[in-house]
């Protein structure tokens, strides 16, 4: 907060500065001692500019050291090194050509300043040098790309087959989760048969939809594979994960993924941190409407044990009274789910793209 007010105490004098100079000049206009007030707050701006860089140039470092450890929270996912390690690699790439290019800018200002006794070069064309600057950002640019496709389709092509899948609905302003059932198969919902006590739109007409049930927290077992199928309700929302290096998009009718393998436990990473009170969060960060702040989710990273217990103990939507009362009131009104049309089925089934569902503990299938 201090390096926020100095910089804005400072940005506020330098605005205050140019419009002194800025009445200086026209006061010279009108008083006809033009050339040599513009001389002279020629040079002081030149000056400005150096100062400027300078004194810009230290509270940027000084606000990027004190912000660094919020920037950069512990990595718990196998591929978040991958992930940081490219992130920071365009960050120098771009940082580098950015500290020269802003050096350049503010010495040239001052260097080259305006005075009555010089005449600017006349510069047209130089071969050589367009092919430089052409080709060289070409290929660096080039490269970065490449290598953020390559990490960008692992963790959004095919998950192993050993992957514990969950899914995540965004929605304004929460998040809904749900988990396959025993029989670890996603079941089919449908929008059109959602309401009060059914927020996902199970279809509980089909067998594989009555064993699912949602979590009013996201567990998942440490070094396990993990599937999050991601998809919104209403508006753009973003599944955001830090820790884990986590971030895909939940778009309006277009279902999306994201795999990812945690390492460290939430007790393991309390005990690194020294928090006791610590929890990873999934949070939106992507502005939704007025409560976009409330859009967090708590996620738990289990010992494998402790995640089978947890998995054990969940209550499948069969044992959901109010659930099965709205789907029966639900179909009657719409057409939908217990007797409705094959085809009304199969488009739940292409709306939901869901595909069977497998999870990494071998001794899950006898849960």
């Amino acid at each position: 907060m201090t390096a926020l007010t100095i910089s804005l105490v400072l940005v506020l004098l330098l605005v205050v500065f140019g419009l002194l100079f800025r009445i200086q000049i026209l006061t010279a206009i009108f008083s006809g001692s033009t050339n040599r007030e513009i001389g002279t707050s020629n040079r002081v701006n030149a000056l400005l500019m150096l100062v400027f860089m300078v004194v810009g140039g230290a509270l940027f470092f000084y606000s990027f050291v004190q912000a660094y450890p919020k920037m950069n929270p512990p990595i718990a996912s196998i591929h978040g090194h991958a992930m940081e390690k490219m992130f920071w690699t365009t960050m120098v790439v771009i940082g580098i050509a950015f500290v020269i290019t802003h050096i350049l800018l503010f010495v040239y200002a001052y260097k080259y300043q305006h005075r009555d006794n010089r005449r600017a070069y006349f510069f047209s064309h130089n071969n050589k040098i367009e092919v430089i600057w052409t080709i060289i950002p070409a290929i660096v640019m080039a490269t970065l790309i490449f290598a953020g496709w390559k990490a960008w389709t692992r963790i959004t092509g095919p998950a192993p087959k050993d992957a514990v899948v969950l899914e995540v609905m965004g929605k304004q302003f929460n998040w809904l989760v749900r988990y396959p059932g025993r029989d670890l198969k996603l079941g089919v919902v449908n929008y059109r048969l959602i309401d009060a006590s059914n927020d996902f739109g199970f279809d509980l007409s089909d067998k594989a939809s009555m064993d699912d049930f949602t979590a009013s927290e996201i567990h998942v077992p440490k070094g396990h594979p993990v599937l999050i199928k991601i998809r919104s309700r209403d508006v753009l929302h973003a599944v955001y994960m830090p820790q884990f290096r986590v971030q895909m998009y939940a778009v309006p009718g277009m279902p999306t993924r994201f795999w990812f393998t945690p390492t460290t436990t939430t007790d393991e990473m309390r005990a690194k941190l020294g928090n006791p009170a610590f929890n990873y969060e999934l949070a939106c960060n992507q502005i939704c409407g007025l409560g976009h702040n409330a859009m967090k989710f708590i996620i738990v990273v289990d010992e494998p044990d402790d995640y089978q217990a947890w998995f054990a103990a969940q209550k499948p939507n069969s044992q959901n009274a109010d659930l099965m009362a709205s789907f029966k009131q639900m179909s009657k009104q719409t057409g939908l789910g217990q007797g409705g049309s094959q085809e009304a089925r199969k488009s739940s089934i292409n709306e939901t793209g869901e595909s069977p569902a497998t999870m990494p503990l071998s001794a899950q299938s006898s849960l």
